[in-house]
């Protein structure tokens, strides 16, 4: 659950799907969600490289922008886009990159601590792009051998809507998602 902390950041308790029948007086960590700065920009290359360990794993390369990115590309690319952070008691465990255009909401990178993967961070940080848009619809893509990834956007009410082929027998996924009724 989400509230305002202040005009720039927002706290939610932690959210485990899997953790329905736990004690809810359990302390959860609090998630702050800021806008992204650049003094975020070592700290977020940092997740980004350990996040994208995963994915080189799954595509038998580590020839990705994710890994291969500079610190001043990075910083570069900050000053250009927006972003948000998700701290939890002062650590960056993920970010999350966007650029609006057109109508669109072109969502870029978003990237979790691989420790904290699955408890709700990824979805957190999407929902909280999605509302700080004025966008009619998103736009995000992943590729097709990333399941958790297109899982997780699905759930959160991705759609398809193009695949486009690689080459080399992936495909990069593009999924849309509308934004505002109409």
């Amino acid at each position: 659950m989400a509230r305002v902390n202040d005009a720039d950041n927002v706290k939610a308790d932690s959210v485990n799907e899997d953790a329905v029948n736990e004690d809810p007086s359990r302390n959860r960590p609090e998630i702050v969600i800021s806008p992204i700065g650049d003094e975020d920009a070592g700290e977020v290359l940092t997740v980004q490289r350990a996040a994208f360990v995963s994915e080189a794993a799954i595509y038998g390369s580590v020839d990705m922008p994710p890994l291969t990115q500079t610190l001043s590309e990075l910083e570069a690319e900050l000053r250009s886009e927006s972003g948000l952070t998700a701290r939890i008691d002062g650590r960056l465990v993920g970010a999350i990159r966007y650029v609006e255009k057109d109508g669109l909401l072109l969502i870029g990178r978003i990237a979790i601590a691989p420790d904290m993967q699955g408890e709700g961070i990824g979805r957190l940080l999407l929902e909280s792009a999605e509302k700080a848009s004025g966008a009619d619809v998103a736009v995000l893509f992943t590729g097709s051998l990333s399941e958790a990834n297109i899982r997780l956007y699905e759930s959160c009410g991705y759609e398809e809507h193009e695949r486009v082929p690689d080459g080399d027998g992936t495909a990069q996924v593009f999924l849309r998602k509308n934004l505002r009724a109409g």
